[in-house]
Protein backbone atom coordinates (compact mmCIF):
# COMPACT_ATOMS: atom_id res chain seq x y z
CA UNK A 1 0.00 0.00 0.00
CA UNK A 2 1.45 3.82 -0.47
CA UNK A 3 0.82 5.77 2.16
CA UNK A 4 0.26 8.55 -0.36
CA UNK A 5 -2.15 6.73 -3.08
CA UNK A 6 -3.98 4.08 -0.81
CA UNK A 7 -3.31 0.49 -2.39
CA UNK A 8 -3.54 -0.19 -6.09
CA UNK A 9 -7.18 -0.59 -7.33
CA UNK A 10 -6.65 -1.44 -11.07
CA UNK A 11 -3.90 -2.51 -13.73
CA UNK A 12 -4.81 -0.80 -17.46
CA UNK A 13 -3.49 -2.50 -20.20
CA UNK A 14 -3.44 -0.85 -23.14
CA UNK A 15 -3.99 -3.61 -26.00
CA UNK A 16 -4.29 -3.63 -29.86
CA UNK A 17 -6.75 -6.39 -30.12
CA UNK A 18 -9.03 -6.13 -27.23
CA UNK A 19 -11.68 -9.51 -28.06
CA UNK A 20 -8.05 -11.05 -27.99
CA UNK A 21 -6.77 -10.04 -24.83
CA UNK A 22 -10.78 -10.74 -23.34
CA UNK A 23 -10.44 -14.05 -24.94
CA UNK A 24 -6.66 -14.56 -23.29
CA UNK A 25 -8.28 -13.87 -19.74
CA UNK A 26 -11.00 -16.14 -19.77
CA UNK A 27 -8.81 -19.14 -20.94
CA UNK A 28 -6.70 -17.93 -18.10
CA UNK A 29 -10.08 -17.91 -15.20
CA UNK A 30 -10.61 -14.13 -15.34
CA UNK A 31 -13.92 -12.62 -15.76
CA UNK A 32 -16.74 -11.99 -16.46
CA UNK A 33 -15.58 -8.91 -18.54
CA UNK A 34 -17.96 -6.12 -18.93
CA UNK A 35 -17.03 -4.80 -22.79
CA UNK A 36 -18.15 -0.79 -23.56
CA UNK A 37 -17.66 -0.71 -27.39
CA UNK A 38 -17.50 2.94 -27.42
CA UNK A 39 -16.61 4.51 -24.59
CA UNK A 40 -18.20 8.21 -24.15
CA UNK A 41 -16.21 10.95 -22.25
CA UNK A 42 -17.44 13.83 -20.75
CA UNK A 43 -14.10 15.25 -21.65
CA UNK A 44 -10.84 14.12 -22.49
CA UNK A 45 -7.04 16.02 -22.25
CA UNK A 46 -3.86 15.01 -23.67
CA UNK A 47 -1.48 17.35 -21.97
CA UNK A 48 -3.38 19.80 -21.33
CA UNK A 49 -4.84 20.26 -24.70
CA UNK A 50 -8.75 18.90 -25.57
CA UNK A 51 -8.65 15.42 -27.47
CA UNK A 52 -11.15 13.73 -29.36
CA UNK A 53 -9.64 10.07 -28.79
CA UNK A 54 -11.98 7.10 -29.02
CA UNK A 55 -11.60 3.77 -27.47
CA UNK A 56 -13.20 0.52 -26.34
CA UNK A 57 -12.76 -0.74 -22.76
CA UNK A 58 -13.51 -4.44 -20.39
CA UNK A 59 -13.45 -4.78 -17.15
CA UNK A 60 -12.78 -7.40 -14.77
CA UNK A 61 -11.26 -8.35 -11.42
CA UNK A 62 -9.47 -11.08 -10.23
CA UNK A 63 -9.84 -11.01 -6.50
CA UNK A 64 -9.56 -7.06 -5.27
CA UNK A 65 -7.95 -5.72 -8.18
CA UNK A 66 -9.96 -4.33 -11.32
CA UNK A 67 -8.05 -5.55 -14.94
CA UNK A 68 -8.72 -2.86 -17.33
CA UNK A 69 -8.61 -3.26 -21.18
CA UNK A 70 -8.23 -0.41 -23.58
CA UNK A 71 -8.46 -0.32 -27.39
CA UNK A 72 -8.17 3.05 -28.45
CA UNK A 73 -9.85 3.18 -31.65
CA UNK A 74 -8.56 6.15 -33.13
CA UNK A 75 -5.70 8.39 -33.67
CA UNK A 76 -6.09 10.97 -31.80
CA UNK A 77 -3.25 12.15 -28.96
CA UNK A 78 -3.25 10.38 -25.83
CA UNK A 79 -0.96 8.13 -23.61
CA UNK A 80 -2.43 5.08 -24.88
CA UNK A 81 -1.43 6.13 -28.27
CA UNK A 82 1.76 7.29 -26.68
CA UNK A 83 2.35 4.22 -25.64
CA UNK A 84 1.29 1.38 -28.60
CA UNK A 85 3.38 3.71 -31.41
CA UNK A 86 6.33 3.39 -29.21
CA UNK A 87 6.26 -0.23 -29.54
CA UNK A 88 4.41 -1.72 -26.31
CA UNK A 89 1.20 -3.55 -25.70
CA UNK A 90 0.10 -4.28 -22.12
CA UNK A 91 0.27 -3.37 -18.49
CA UNK A 92 0.25 0.76 -19.09
CA UNK A 93 -1.00 2.28 -15.94
CA UNK A 94 -1.50 1.39 -12.17
CA UNK A 95 -4.76 3.20 -10.90
CA UNK A 96 -5.16 4.17 -7.63
CA UNK A 97 -9.12 5.37 -6.61
CA UNK A 98 -10.64 8.11 -4.31
CA UNK A 99 -13.82 9.44 -2.85
CA UNK A 100 -12.16 12.67 -2.36
CA UNK A 101 -10.45 13.59 -5.65
CA UNK A 102 -9.68 17.00 -5.87
CA UNK A 103 -7.58 16.66 -2.57
CA UNK A 104 -5.47 13.45 -3.85
CA UNK A 105 -4.87 15.74 -7.03
CA UNK A 106 -3.53 18.67 -5.44
CA UNK A 107 -1.16 16.28 -3.46
CA UNK A 108 0.25 14.48 -6.50
CA UNK A 109 0.27 18.02 -7.99
CA UNK A 110 2.46 19.28 -4.84
CA UNK A 111 4.71 15.89 -4.91
CA UNK A 112 5.68 16.78 -8.24
CA UNK A 113 3.58 14.69 -11.32
CA UNK A 114 2.49 16.17 -13.81
CA UNK A 115 -0.82 15.50 -15.29
CA UNK A 116 -0.25 13.80 -19.20
CA UNK A 117 -3.79 13.12 -19.33
CA UNK A 118 -7.01 13.89 -17.61
CA UNK A 119 -11.19 13.34 -18.79
CA UNK A 120 -14.39 12.55 -16.82
CA UNK A 121 -16.98 9.71 -17.55
CA UNK A 122 -20.13 9.90 -15.94
CA UNK A 123 -20.13 13.21 -14.81
CA UNK A 124 -18.22 15.57 -12.29
CA UNK A 125 -17.71 12.66 -9.74
CA UNK A 126 -16.32 10.23 -12.66
CA UNK A 127 -13.04 12.35 -12.82
CA UNK A 128 -9.87 10.74 -13.69
CA UNK A 129 -6.39 11.87 -13.93
CA UNK A 130 -3.00 9.98 -15.64
CA UNK A 131 0.38 11.49 -13.89
CA UNK A 132 4.27 10.97 -15.08
CA UNK A 133 6.80 11.97 -12.99
CA UNK A 134 10.41 12.59 -14.05
CA UNK A 135 12.02 10.64 -11.58
CA UNK A 136 10.90 7.13 -12.39
CA UNK A 137 10.19 7.31 -16.35
CA UNK A 138 7.62 5.13 -18.10
CA UNK A 139 5.79 4.77 -14.47
CA UNK A 140 1.99 5.58 -15.17
CA UNK A 141 -0.42 6.48 -12.32
CA UNK A 142 -3.63 6.81 -12.75
CA UNK A 143 -6.05 8.05 -9.93
CA UNK A 144 -9.79 8.12 -10.59
CA UNK A 145 -13.01 9.63 -8.47
CA UNK A 146 -15.22 6.67 -7.51
CA UNK A 147 -17.41 8.99 -4.95
CA UNK A 148 -20.43 8.57 -7.64
CA UNK A 149 -21.94 6.04 -10.23
CA UNK A 150 -18.68 4.75 -11.22
CA UNK A 151 -17.41 3.42 -7.94
CA UNK A 152 -21.05 1.59 -7.65
CA UNK A 153 -20.76 0.04 -11.38
CA UNK A 154 -17.04 -0.99 -10.24
CA UNK A 155 -18.27 -3.03 -6.96
CA UNK A 156 -20.73 -4.63 -9.05
CA UNK A 157 -18.15 -5.82 -11.49
CA UNK A 158 -16.16 -6.93 -8.09
CA UNK A 159 -19.17 -8.91 -7.03
CA UNK A 160 -19.57 -10.74 -10.35
CA UNK A 161 -16.07 -11.90 -10.40
CA UNK A 162 -16.26 -13.52 -7.19
CA UNK A 163 -19.40 -15.02 -8.28
CA UNK A 164 -18.41 -16.10 -11.80
CA UNK A 165 -18.81 -19.23 -12.63
CA UNK A 166 -17.44 -19.23 -15.25
CA UNK A 167 -20.62 -18.79 -17.81
CA UNK A 168 -21.25 -15.72 -19.96
CA UNK A 169 -17.62 -14.75 -19.68
CA UNK A 170 -18.00 -11.24 -21.82
CA UNK A 171 -21.04 -9.26 -20.94
CA UNK A 172 -21.73 -6.13 -23.10
CA UNK A 173 -22.55 -2.82 -21.66
CA UNK A 174 -24.65 -0.93 -23.76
Amino acid sequence: MSRHFGNIAQIGYVVRDIHAAMDHWVASGVGPWFFIEEVKTDYFRYRGVDSPMRMSVALANSGDVQLELIQVTNDAPSMYRDFLDSGHEGAQHVAYWTTDFQTLLDDTLARGYRIGQEGSIGGPQGRFAYFEHEDVPGTVIEISDVSGPKGKTFARIREAARTWDGTDPIRVVR
